[in-house]
């Protein structure tokens, strides 16, 4: 096998020791915490557990070209070092070496060295070697900056609520949220239980039903979680809001909500939490005012309706005495799906900007954010009711496309007009696009929760891997 043509270094020193950045790193879920959210990359099997001999699979899609990549861990000295080396892929050849090094009792150094081919053959030698270098440079500075900010996350959870690790049950383990999060447990030593509706593949799965309130959960499988984190529900922006589609959001939210809640009330030995998702739709088109989780609700459309009775639907375990948090989230910034990915396109070509008016508030939180304030949540006894899950840098909408143009080096001044939006999406677009409120995370606040990213542009960068400290801007 070529030894490479290409090589390609990056040292980070991270504030844990040794044994914890290795520790992270060898822990199942790392790998979807190290893939840049703008690449579109599946993971098909992960390496777990990371062994000599284990190989992991990802789904590679660049464009209209789709590949996968099989690579074979070896050289494993858990937990300071492994090896990766591509088996089957695009690539001429690959090798990675990923060593976990002690600078002190409480500081380390993540040393990421990569010798390679060039992908695709003939073709992929006509690539210039600086555009492969500045290409692994933006994702390795994503990489090493989140895996810092997971380390830090963690250490402080261990220090301000103890070093015990919890069992958590999630649903919608599935999504862009719940990957996300189950990955960020994981890596954190956490241990997840995925609730599924098909066949369980392995003792880390546990069978619903989220359709079935009486008998959808069976209350044995909840009885040995410290908490469980309820993600799952029909799409809110898939498509026009046809009577049907209404009607399959609401109960979608309200029977898997209920199932769950009636599972935790019945079981012998109950859940210390529930943290059930929910919405800032609750507080209804305020426009550019104020709301935090003191304001009340609104009652001028659909989205309030949905997120008052998805609320009200976590009753049971409520009653039955088990800490209860109502998420309410806000948009999620993630390049890998949702609003943010989906208005990238047009900012991409020079042609974004504001929507309708642009005055409308967009409150917005980081994907990175929202995975530790769930954990900030079901760790934190004083957390109870109604936690905006919102960054403490709301702004106006037409503020958020000015920040995101900036970004990306592109004009953002091109308006997408409400009459086009009301044609185009009807119901929905108006109450997702063109509506929406200022909202504060004041219970979060009020708690110390850090943020990562309070300032938008932050968070953009990161997410885009737009980060001028890795000389990418």
């Amino acid at each position: 096998m070529s030894d490479g043509r290409y090589s390609f270094h990056r040292a980070s020193t991270m504030a844990v020791s040794a044994d914890e950045l290795g520790r992270w790193h060898f822990r199942a879920g790392a790998i979807h915490r190290l893939i840049p959210p703008w690449e579109s990359i599946r993971v098909v099997r992960e390496a777990a557990p990371l062994v000599n001999g284990a190989r992991a699979e990802i789904r590679i899609r660049k464009g209209p070209v789709a590949t996968t990549l099989v690579a074979l861990h070896g050289e494993v000295d858990a937990p300071r070092q492994f090896v990766d080396t591509q088996e089957r892929g695009p690539f001429g050849s690959w090798r990675h070496v990923h060593r976990f090094l002690p600078e002190s009792a409480d500081r380390s150094m993540l040393e990421d060295s990569i010798r390679f081919d060039p992908p695709f053959g003939v073709v992929g030698r006509l690539i210039p070697a600086g555009l492969l270098q500045r290409e692994l440079a933006r994702q390795f500075a994503f990489r090493h900056a989140r895996t810092r900010e997971d380390l830090r996350r963690h250490s402080e959870d261990a220090a301000r609520f103890g070093e015990r690790r919890m069992r958590v049950g999630v649903t919608g383990a599935g999504g862009l949220v719940g990957v996300q999060l189950c990955a960020f447990l994981s890596t954190g030593g956490h241990q997840v239980v995925r609730f599924v509706r098909g066949e369980p593949r392995d003792e880390g799965e546990r069978r619903w039903n989220p359709t079935d309130p009486e008998n959808g959960l069976a209350p044995a499988a909840v009885e040995d979680l410290d908490a469980i984190v309820h993600l799952a529900g029909e799409p809110i922006a898939a498509g026009r809001w046809t009577d049907a589609r209404k009607r399959m959001i609401l109960e979608s939210r309200t029977l898997g909500t209920a199932t769950v809640a009636r599972a935790i009330a019945r079981a012998t030995r109950k859940p210390s939490v529930f943290i059930s998702a929910s919405a800032i739709g609750f507080y209804g088109n305020r426009g550019a005012n104020w709301v935090d989780e003191r304001s009340a609700p609104g009652t001028d459309n659909f989205l309030c309706e949905v997120t008052q009775a998805w609320e009200r639907a976590t009753a049971a375990a409520r009653d039955a005495g088990v800490r209860t948090v109502h998420l309410r989230i806000g948009i999620v910034l993630s390049a890998a799906g949702g609003a943010l990915a989906k208005m990238l396109p047009a900012f991409q070509l020079g042609a974004g900007g504001p929507i309708g008016a642009g005055t409308q508030g967009f409150s917005w939180i980081s994907l990175d954010d929202l995975v530790a304030c769930v954990l900030f949540a079901a760790r934190n006894p004083a957390i109870e009711g109604a936690v905006n899950a919102v960054s403490p840098g709301a702004l106006t909408q037409k503020g958020f496309a000015g920040v995101l143009g900036r970004v990306l080096h592109r004009p953002s001044f091109a308006p997408l007009p409400a009459f086009l939006v009301q044609a185009a999406f009807g119901e929905m677009g108006r109450r997702l696009l063109l509506e929406g409120a200022l909202v504060r995370p004041t219970v979060l606040e009020r708690e110390g929760f850090r943020f990562t990213h309070a300032s938008l542009e932050q968070a953009l960068r990161l997410e885009l891997g737009r980060i001028p400290s890795a000389g990418i801007d």
